[in-house]
């Protein structure tokens, strides 16, 4: 295994220890499990046996089910035989966080519990509390006496268990000693699954789950390393980003995320928490599953490239070193190029698409935050003046027969930029597929601060092949900044939200992307609804691929263009609509740039998995809204037909607030 993956330059899948969740098999190259959380109150048994019927028919092959006390977890064998009753037989998930009497219980009806390591048996109350060696010792054993129980359960009755560790629920143990990292993450879970050890119970998996991509990424890796240094195996992991919200934004993150470790061949089993109805979850994990269902011939490619050898750690975010090419690398936001190579001519109201907006009384332009930096016209011109700030990248070709050198520059393809008479004094930019450069090429390039190099590939693991590419340009100390390029040719918007998702975004939570240019044809896309499934729609594909290339930056933390909502997915445990409820906070908030605002169905969720917002609204009883500022709770118990209006008023008093346009 190299640092966390069986290999950084074929698609292989990572090997795991096998456990088994009732009759399912799961780790050990078994297929990747697609899985929910039912979003019912518990006790309401007809209600969630139907909702869970809805997720299996949908294609869950797991289902969660809350019991934050012991009559839920009691009442679980009543939905598990009503179930069984009408022919469903999927193994149920109990999901426990702060009620180990309930876990017991649990643990003795479904095929699986889940126990969150922050909040199961430590506190979190968020205080500061400094241990000694012998102290901590100390509470590690008090962790074993109350949660060794559990472990004895699971073994007698062959109940499996996920220690799921959430970024936001670490304990004020963990908090103390490892601070809010991935480190922390980790040493979390690896305290409980150190303990069922010891009772020789490996029916174990195990998550890392964030809503910051990278955190959860960098979390996963360690953790993989960890366990293979100390246990010299691996066990399975479950797959997810928390919190990731609704729509676009909300595929996006779970996409970077998931599909940045699906990409390395990590991952058994995962679950895209959407602030949906859970049915409408599986889709989007079919679609990420599906995708890598093509890469499994490569596991037999007897051509094994040599491992890299990377020059940066996988553990910890740095941004590649590069040069500044006019607003393009170096410290630059990384930029977007928008992709007008298909249409057949270029008007003002095109450029509306990607954030730049034309008043023909006043003759100005209203430029976004959303707005591309760049447009590539292939072979066309413009016939009318730009907006300041966008500039124009079209063919080597067609850039020789045009004046202004100020706002057009010219594509190179690969090589062809070596032989060309006349270049660019300002910005070249040449698009080669990562497997065609070559050290003539890069020798070349070195030392020319005008090259912006625009890297693809069409190898099947297009991502593997660009990070191989790229980690070459660092060993090489080639410095010139480099566009992630990325072609989908999916037929749905959901399908290409992953594509896309995945090979650029996890290029960029390793650091390596000084931006970002998108690239489909519209006339493959479909609109369509299929078996009762509605995909994601789009009337402008122009503008649909924009606000991807600002979503994924924005996921990855690089460029911040819109306001963040943090929103989990429901589960039996919310106290109000959170879909209803975030879409009227997005109405009213969603012109604060760069502002984070979670929205949490309850207690276990927030303040806890609120871990990087900056304000949140959490339900704190029927009826009752808390907020906070941070982690700071601001308002208590406000009622909830009010607490829209208190939390803008709050955002007021915090003088973060302006007025929308």
């Amino acid at each position: 295994m190299h640092l966390y993956c069986e290999s950084l330059t074929d698609y292989k899948r990572l090997k795991t220890r096998e456990v088994k969740i009732g009759k399912l098999l799961l780790g050990n190259n078994h297929p990747i499990r697609v899985q929910t959380m039912t979003t019912t109150d518990t006790m309401d048994t007809i209600a969630t046996v139907e909702q869970t019927i809805r997720c299996i028919e949908a294609g869950a092959e797991l289902v969660r089910i809350t019991a934050p006390s012991k009559k839920e977890a009691e009442n679980l064998q009543n939905i598990k035989d009503e179930l069984n009753r009408r022919g469903y037989f999927v193994p149920l998930v109990a999901d426990i966080h702060f009620t180990p009497n309930a876990a017991e219980i649990a643990a003795r009806i479904v095929e699986k519990v889940r126990v969150n390591p922050g909040n199961y048996v430590d506190k979190k109350k968020f205080e500061q509390i400094e241990y000694t060696d012998a102290e901590y010792l100390e509470e590690i054993e008090r962790i074993r006496e109350r949660f060794t129980p559990l472990v004895l359960i699971c073994k007698e009755y062959g109940t499996a268990m996920r220690i799921g560790t959430n970024h936001g629920s670490l304990s004020d143990r963990i908090m103390s000693r490892y601070g809010d990292t991935a480190m922390g993450m980790v040493e979390s879970a690896m305290e409980f699954l150190r303990i069922a050890r010891r009772e020789d119970y490996h029916n174990i998996m195990l998550s890392m789950k964030s809503s910051n991509p990278l955190v959860m990424v960098q979390a996963y890796r360690l953790l993989i390393n960890h366990m293979m240094d100390e246990f010299g195996e691996c066990y399975p992991l479950h797959l997810g980003v928390t919190e990731a919200g609704d729509g676009e934004d909300g595929r996006i993150k779970s996409a970077i995320g998931i599909g940045t470790l699906m990409e390395d061949g990590i991952g058994d089993t995962i679950r895209v928490s959407l602030t949906e109805d859970p049915e409408f979850e599986i889709p989007v994990c079919k679609d990420l599953v599906k995708r890598y269902s093509r890469f499994y011939s490569l596991n037999n490619n007897t051509n094994k490239q040599p491992d890299l050898k990377l020059p940066y750690s996988p553990f910890e975010y740095q941004r590649r070193l590069t040069n500044q090419v006019a607003i393009t690398g170096n410290k630059h936001v990384p930029v977007v190029i928008a992709d007008f190579m298909l249409a057949e001519t270029i008007a003002h109201t095109d450029l509306q698409a990607i954030g730049y907006n034309y008043n023909t009384v006043t003759d100005k332009w209203t430029i976004g935050d959303a707005a591309a930096d760049y447009i590539y016209t292939k072979s066309k011109k413009i016939n009318f003046a730009l907006p300041g700030t966008l500039q124009i990248i079209c063919d080597y070709s067609t850039w020789l027969t045009e004046a202004d050198n100020i706002k057009y520059f010219p594509l190179f393809e690969g090589e062809e930029f070596l032989n060309a008479g006349r270049k660019s004094g300002t910005i070249n930019f040449i698009t080669i597929d990562a497997n065609a450069i070559s050290e003539i090429f890069l020798k070349k390039i070195q030392e020319d601060t005008t090259v912006v190099l625009c890297i693809y590939s069409t190898a099947v693991n297009a991502m593997q092949t660009v990070r191989k590419c790229i980690v070459n340009l660092m060993q090489q100390q080639v410095n010139c900044p480099v566009i992630i390029a990325v072609k989908s040719n999916d037929t749905s918007i959901d399908e290409q939200l992953i594509h896309f998702s995945t090979e650029a975004g996890a290029l960029f939570l390793d650091g390596m992307g000084d931006g970002i240019w998108l690239m489909n044809d519209p006339e493959q896309l479909i609109n369509q609804q299929v078996s009762g499934r509605t995909y994601l729609q789009t009337k402008n594909n122009h503008q649909f691929v924009n606000n991807t290339s600002f979503s994924i930056l924005q996921a990855v933390r690089t460029r911040i263009s819109k306001t963040e909502y943090i929103s989990c997915p429901s589960c039996g445990r919310t106290l109000f609509d959170l879909q209803e409820t975030t879409g009227k906070i997005r109405a009213v908030t969603n012109h604060l740039k760069g502002l984070k605002i979670a929205i949490m169905g309850c207690i276990v969720n927030g303040p806890g998995e609120m871990a990087d917002a900056d304000f949140g609204y959490v339900g704190s009883g029927i009826g009752k809204i808390t907020l906070y500022r941070g982690k700071e709770v601001v308002k208590r118990n406000i009622d909830s037909a009010i607490a829209v209006d208190e939390l803008i008023n709050l955002l007021k008093e915090s003088e973060v607030w302006i007025d929308a346009e």
